[in-house]
């Protein structure tokens, strides 16, 4: 019964598997066969001989082994090279040489699983395989096996031995574990064919490794012989299925690996890289497999513990491989086939046959007309932004959500929730609590007890688990320590928890009696900067996640979970091309404020590019102040100065014109019952908000309060302490009376209208808005602002006094004030009026860094909405964005700036659309958003230190300049 049965697998191993095309076959065949026959005809016996072997050179070792390597090839005419260890520059100039000094064109090969930087540096490194498992969109496989392809192509590199077809189905896998694609055979079949595709699409040969299956192993062949004691029928179903199906596309060759399968080699101890059963039996004759056919390194323990060097290279031909690779004594081998040959072991004709496949192998990757491999802007060729590109394609659709109670993924909520970060792991982790914290505020907890952390966590709402571990390599440990389990477990038993896994999905194996407990847990794959800063947009709903488990978590989460998350339209975080701009052109920028500061426009600032949600460019320059002691930081505040308009006065006055609660034919009159009777009274909304209402420009209310002569403010009005009756704070040590507020309030009422009509700028009547946003609200409007917009965006540094919140070294100084304040002006605010009604106005007040700008513009951009919340409605951005007396050519929008009509004035760059708006500010600041091109831009500094009197920046235009340098970044303009 029992032979009956392996009778009837056999023959179904013969059926299943058709004759194989051959991948070996180039377009020209005719050319092809006269180029190998022309060589076989001309080799002599020791030639042929050679060819079998590929020895392994390296990049970074001295000229000995160079010489090594050059005798080699003169000597035992060794037909190819694995490269290992060295730098892609000087393994260009080593093959080269060694090119040169071959009769017959080398087949060079690597290890580049995940690319050259498997092994060379300075090179590009893409995800691992487990990662790529999780992806959905194989054409994303595709691309990436085209990148690799195209990266050993320029270096010289004929063979890749890539993909790892292994089915990953044990956990404790010691050698493969994350170089496989996963543990779905169907998963791992697609992955390795797109693979394959790509990367020979461009003339390099794939290799699918290792046959007939490494994926179900606990041990490593490196050091040892791995035992599978599988039947036929499981083979067949698992470790075999991804080679039946590559054998019917065009995968050029096979790497056998070193196991021990009785099934397959009834012979105790045998192993399947040097058995016929295994090798011509199986793989050739009833698999039909005519590629190329390499052993696994045959210095491995698992070969080599078998036999001596020489036997163990004789046994392995004898098998039926083509090519051995990693021979321990080339010296032997040849010395052992030439006997074996003699004693008629194998014929000829059997040597032949694997040097003419591998003869068809050189001309197929076009060493019959190899030139020498051009040696200058290799690291510019192999490290493109395309493979970037890529590469951030591929962690956004491999990061895989597994667990999501409640919907807490991705955090809408921003408003009264705290949120906590703490660190699990020993490795790096900074890129992802500074995208973490460009959200909102995230504390970084940390005690080195867990009754210390546990207190710390108590006032936080959520805490999010970042579990960190080596992205060195695939082999790395990610299990979890006794302590960590412990600290997730109790940290979670009280709080909102998600945890980010850094690591191997197996990490979740040891941790399953905290997934319980745990609210939400992220797969993110591999510690790389990128996968750090693309989970963290997806925790904060900046992009959804996408990916599916390549493997699955015990009965837990079958192969396959991966839950989806809604992108909630917060701005992202990426690299210029992706929205097809220029990182090149965008450098430019660089040179502009290296010039700000060195020409003295400036000390420093920050400068934040979106386009269409995704901030693409967002660096600091230059220092705080001109003595260069404190470099600017990205976080650092900046005084917005009349930027505070479109961001502090106008959205709580179009969320009341949205409720109805004014018109934009409302007159400031029926707005402000104070002003009926006044030259104000019958000035509509609209009017006042164009800058056509003849409203003056400003009023210096300072100047009446201070000595006319020595600038000193008057006592009466002003004390250095803060008390009940004198509490407006003016700055350090400055207190102004409570009443003089009113004063402010009548002299804007009182103040004459101009005469002349048309248009002239004022700032008046945001002054006025404070007191309609506090009398209709019924709160302050600081207070208003920040419920209504600036907690819920998660904009955490745009307020107003910001020394309340953050310290005086967080926020750069503006002025060095010798006429009111008398005192180094840094976290209160400049304007004077501003100061003067306690540092909140419409006008003025307001002080923010680049980042959190960025969320109110965008939103803006959005037509109102941002972070799965609708602020204001579309129409209200529209009517606001609007033109209304664009016919006596003013520009104006309500409240808003916009191009100017008059091309000798540079309100925004020459290129900007009529549909484009944004404000600029006195300090030195500058937003706008151009809804025709998806452009956001920022610019901070704080030109007025020491002195506002310096205005080289405005007079040089440098903002509207910069503006223009990002629409000229634009590709394909």
């Amino acid at each position: 019964m029992k032979k009956l049965l392996i009778i009837s697998i056999i023959l179904t191993f013969a059926t299943n598997y058709g004759q194989q095309i051959d991948p070996l076959l180039s377009t020209d065949i005719n050319k092809q066969e006269k180029w190998v026959e022309n060589i076989m005809n001309n080799l002599t016996l020791n030639e042929k001989i050679g060819q079998l072997f590929m020895i392994q050179a390296y990049s970074n070792k001295d000229k000995k082994h160079t010489a090594y390597i050059k005798r080699m090839i003169k000597k035992y005419h060794v037909g190819g090279l694995i490269f290992m260890q060295g730098t892609p520059e000087k393994e260009v100039k080593l093959t080269n040489l060694y090119q040169k000094k071959s009769k017959i064109p080398l087949l060079i090969a690597i290890d580049g699983e995940w690319g050259l930087n498997m092994r060379l540096k300075n090179s590009f490194r893409y995800p691992w395989n487990m990662t790529l498992g999780a992806i959905q969109d194989n054409e994303l496989i595709e691309e990436f096996g085209k990148q690799v392809g195209l990266h050993c192509k320029r270096i010289g590199i004929n063979v890749n031995f890539a993909p790892v077809v292994d089915i990953n189905t044990n956990p404790k896998n010691p050698i493969i574990g994350n170089r496989s694609f996963g543990e779905n055979k169907y998963n791992v079949t697609k992955k390795a064919a797109a693979f394959i595709r790509g990367m020979q699409s461009v003339g390099v040969l794939a290799n699918a490794k290792h046959f007939p299956g490494h994926g179900d192993t606990s041990t490593d062949s490196h050091k040892t012989l791995p035992y599978l004691d599988f039947t036929l029928e499981r083979l067949d179903s698992i470790e075999l299925f991804p080679y039946k199906q590559l054998f019917k596309t065009k995968l050029a060759s096979v790497m056998v690996a070193h196991l021990n399968v009785p099934s397959l080699e009834p012979t105790p101890g045998v192993p399947t890289s040097i058995s016929h059963k295994v090798i011509t039996e199986l793989l050739k004759e009833k698999m039909g497999f005519k590629g190329l056919i390499f052993t696994d390194a045959l210095n491995m323990k698992g070969a080599a513990n078998y036999a001596k060097p020489g036997d163990i290279d004789l046994a392995a031909f004898l098998a039926g491989n083509d090519i051995l690779l990693i021979p321990e004594d080339v010296k032997a081998a040849v010395k052992k086939i030439k006997a074996a040959l003699k004693k008629k072991l194998f014929t000829e004709k059997r040597l032949d046959e694997s040097v003419r496949k591998i003869l068809k192998a050189k001309y197929w990757a076009g060493l019959q007309n190899f030139s020498p491999i051009k040696e200058q802007n290799i690291n510019e060729d192999i490290i493109t932004v395309k493979d970037k590109l890529l590469y951030r394609s591929l962690m956004k659709e491999a990061i895989t959500v597994v667990k999501n109670n409640n919907g807490i993924l991705p955090i809408k909520k921003l408003s009264n929730n705290k949120i906590a970060y703490v660190k699990l792991g020993d490795s790096e982790n900074l890129t992802f609590t500074n995208t973490l914290k460009k959200y909102t505020q995230v504390d970084i907890i940390s005690d080195e007890n867990l009754e210390g952390l546990l207190q710390k966590l108590k006032s936080y709402n959520t805490v999010i688990i970042g579990y960190h571990k080596s992205n060195e390599s695939p082999w790395k440990s990610y299990k979890m320590t006794e302590k960590e389990i412990t600290w997730l477990e109790d940290i979670a038993k009280n709080h909102h928890v998600i945890l980010d896994i850094f690591a191997s999905p197996y990490t979740l194996l040891n941790i399953t009696s905290s997934i319980k407990t745990t609210d939400a847990i992220i797969v993110s794959y591999q510690n790389s900067k990128e996968s750090q800063e693309i989970s963290a947009e997806i925790i904060f709903g900046a992009l959804e996640a996408k990916g599916k488990l390549p493997v699955s978590i015990k009965n837990i989460f079958p192969e396959g979970t991966g839950l989806s998350t809604p992108n909630l339209m917060r701005l992202s975080y990426t690299i210029p091309e992706e929205v097809d701009m220029s990182s090149k052109l965008l450098q430019r920028i660089d040179s502009v404020t290296t010039i700000v500061v060195d020409s003295l426009m400036a000390p420093g600032g920050q400068v934040l590019v979106a386009r269409y949600g995704k901030v693409i460019y967002h660096k600091s320059f230059g220092y705080q102040t001109y003595d260069k002691k404190q470099k600017v930081k990205l976080t650092d505040l900046y005084d917005l100065a009349s930027v505070t308009k479109i961001l502090g006065g106008l959205p709580m006055i179009m969320k009341s014109e949205e409720k109805g609660l004014i018109k934009l034919n409302s007159t400031l009159g029926e707005i402000l019952p104070y002003l009926k009777g006044s030259n104000k009274d019958t000035i509509t909304l609209k009017e006042a908000l164009s800058h056509v209402a003849k409203i003056k420009a400003w009023i210096p209310y300072y100047l009446e309060t201070v000595d006319s002569i020595t600038k000193i403010p008057f006592p009466n009005l002003y004390r250095k302490q803060k008390s009940n009756e004198f509490s407006i704070k003016i700055a350090r040590n400055l207190y102004l009376k409570n009443s003089y507020t009113d004063s402010i309030y009548k002299k804007i009422a009182e103040a004459p209208q101009r005469k002349l009509e048309g248009y002239k700028y004022s700032g008046l009547v945001f002054y006025l808005f404070k007191k309609y946003i506090e009398d209709t609200y019924h709160a302050k409007m600081n207070v208003v602002n920040n419920k209504y917009f600036y907690s819920p965006l998660g904009a955490t540094t745009l307020g107003y006094n910001p020394l309340e919140k953050f310290k005086k070294v967080e926020i750069a100084p503006t002025e060095v004030d010798d006429y009111y304040r008398h005192q180094v002006l840094q976290g209160d605010v400049h304007d004077m009026g501003a100061a003067m009604m306690n540092g909140v106005s419409g006008n003025a007040g307001l002080f923010s860094n680049s980042n959190d700008v960025a969320k109110i513009m965008q939103m803006y951009l959005q037509k109102g909405y941002y972070g799965g919340k609708r602020y204001l409605d579309s129409k209200t951005i529209d009517k606001f964005n609007h033109r209304y007396y664009a016919n006596d050519s003013i520009r104006r929008g309500l409240g808003f700036d916009k191009p100017s009509l008059n091309p000798e004035v540079k309100a925004s760059s020459k290129y900007a659309s009529s549909n484009s708006f944004g404000h600029s500010g006195f300090t030195g600041t500058y937003t706008w958003v151009d809804p025709d091109n998806g452009i956001l831009y920022v610019f901070l500094s704080n030109r007025v230190y020491p002195t506002m009197s310096n205005n080289k920046l405005g007079e040089q235009d440098i903002r509207t300049k910069i503006q223009d340098l990002i629409y000229e970044a634009i590709l394909n303009n």
